[in-house]
């Protein structure tokens, strides 16, 4: 198997506050071939474009709000200067979920998204959680949108752990997007679906962050994943580039060590 490997800059999220361009060199001392943008942190796409060149790490990808690209597409020409050859839908906010009155505009937004990647030598991808596993008139609304958004404009950027907390095996799920999931979350984890697994990932910062032993983000390999089915199917499905991910810290490790770990784990088993 032979993927590119990056980390999603959102894992380490407080030392890129704290320290970017030190930050970017410590992750490709670690190993890693590229790294996915969640956030630019005040620096311009010049900026961010010229510490990737200084040390040599591809910028794979960038997570950008949903609602900052419907309000302002042209903020994609800044990742296309980075030379980001892929932006992707993140976390949407409940209003426009599924089931709620909104979900019918991210259908429409990501045709449109997609169509203005397309125009700058990017594609877009969306990148799930688990309430995209709601069904919509007897089919999942991941379905839905996958279906409704052609595959030219829209790529799969399946979360693994967000598969498996829907109640889906990820390896089918690789398979069934066969071609179209050239980016691929790993993202490990202990325990099972709870109502405290988005204050994990902050989204909601009045809950409390202790799970209690019910879901816990972990490095690969840690938790309850079977990296090594989901490998070798999306080395027969074309991945190019696997994203190490993992929302928060855990067993007292620093966020920086967790990336370091799960890059380990993946050289044992790569």
């Amino acid at each position: 198997m032979n993927f590119k490997i990056a980390l999603q800059l959102y894992s380490v999220r407080d030392d890129m506050a704290a320290d970017f361009e030190g930050t970017v060199k410590k992750v490709k001392e670690l190993g890693y071939d590229g790294v996915e943008f969640a956030g630019l942190y005040g620096k311009t796409a010049e900026e961010v474009k010229e510490i990737c060149q200084k040390y040599q790490i591809i910028p794979v990808s960038a997570h950008v709000p949903f609602i900052d690209m419907i309000e302002n597409p042209e903020l994609l020409k800044d990742y296309a200067e980075i030379g980001c050859k892929y932006v992707v839908i993140p976390y949407i906010t409940e209003e426009y979920q599924p089931g709620n009155e909104k979900f019918p505009e991210v259908i429409s937004g990501a045709k449109m998204l997609g169509k203005k990647a397309k125009e700058l030598g990017m594609k877009l991808g969306y990148h799930n959680h688990d309430f995209e596993f709601r069904k919509i008139d007897g089919e999942y609304a991941l379905d839905i949108l996958y279906k409704e958004v052609s595959a030219d404009l829209l790529d799969t950027e399946l979360d693994t752990c967000w598969v498996n907390v829907g109640g889906e095996d990820p390896v089918k799920y690789i398979e069934k997007y066969r071609g179209r999931v050239n980016i691929l979350h790993l993202k490990d984890f202990s325990g099972g679906k709870s109502e405290n697994m988005y204050a994990l990932i902050g989204i909601d910062e009045n809950e409390k962050k202790d799970t209690g032993g019910k879901f816990e983000f972990r490095p690969l390999g840690m938790g309850v994943q079977n990296f090594p089915a989901i490998l070798s199917a999306a080395a027969k499905c074309g991945t190019e580039w696997i994203v190490v991910e993992q929302d928060n810290p855990s067993m007292s490790l620093t966020a920086m060590e967790c990336a370091e770990e799960s890059l380990k784990y993946l050289k044992t088993v790569l």
